[in-house]
């Protein structure tokens, strides 16, 4: 029979992002707001919330990001070492923008979130596209993915580290512009989508 272990034995949090107050972060997209939750001070080692049901949008973001970074082959089950690295992009963005780090991955995400997709429709034997809203939760679940792979693809062969990669890219996407690899792929999402319309 297996001893049940109580939570704060086998979770371990890092209060390090505590430092950038959450107060004048602001969410201007209603959608995403819901499922943005900005708690900076409890960043959890264990999978606190992995057997739980909808317990998504109760994970911090930036552990989210955290834990999309962790699905590259360097960084696989390696949760320090993609704290570490997070960690050290917000800080580069905090020299770079002069302004709170978490404004600037909350403004990459809104922009790097797509609102529409295809999908296929059967008719017959016949499939066809057809575009869709998507649900918020998937926006955000796209918008964070495509971040993390954005810098992962970038720092791969490169002289840049994965820090200054992963600033890069939330930078380019809060200012929406087109060379970041997630806005650059929420837009030819939205192209496909408007030609299935």
């Amino acid at each position: 029979m297996a001893v049940k272990k109580k939570e704060s034995e086998h979770v371990h949090f890092f209060p390090v992002f505590a430092k950038y107050d959450k107060t004048n972060v602001k969410i201007e997209d209603p959608g995403l707001e819901k499922y943005i939750n900005l708690d900076t001070e409890n960043i959890y080692l264990g999978g606190l919330f992995s057997n739980k049901i909808f317990a998504k949008s109760k994970i911090p973001i930036v552990e989210r990001l955290i834990n999309n970074i962790m699905r590259t082959e360097s960084y696989t089950g390696k949760k320090i070492k993609a704290y570490k690295s997070v960690k050290a992009a917000f800080e580069i963005i905090d020299k770079k923008t002069k302004t709170h780090p978490m404004q600037v991955f909350i403004q990459a995400l809104q922009n790097s979130a797509p609102k529409e997709e295809t999908t296929r429709l059967r008719f017959g034997g016949i499939s066809v596209p057809k575009a869709v809203d998507i649900a918020p939760q998937r926006r955000l679940d796209i918008a964070i993915r495509n971040i993390a792979r954005g810098a992962v693809n970038t720092s791969h062969k490169n002289k840049k580290s994965i820090e200054t990669c992963l600033a890069e890219e939330i930078i380019k996407a809060s200012k929406n512009d087109v060379s970041s690899f997630a806005v650059a792929k929420k837009n030819d999402a939205e192209r496909i989508a408007k030609s299935a319309r």
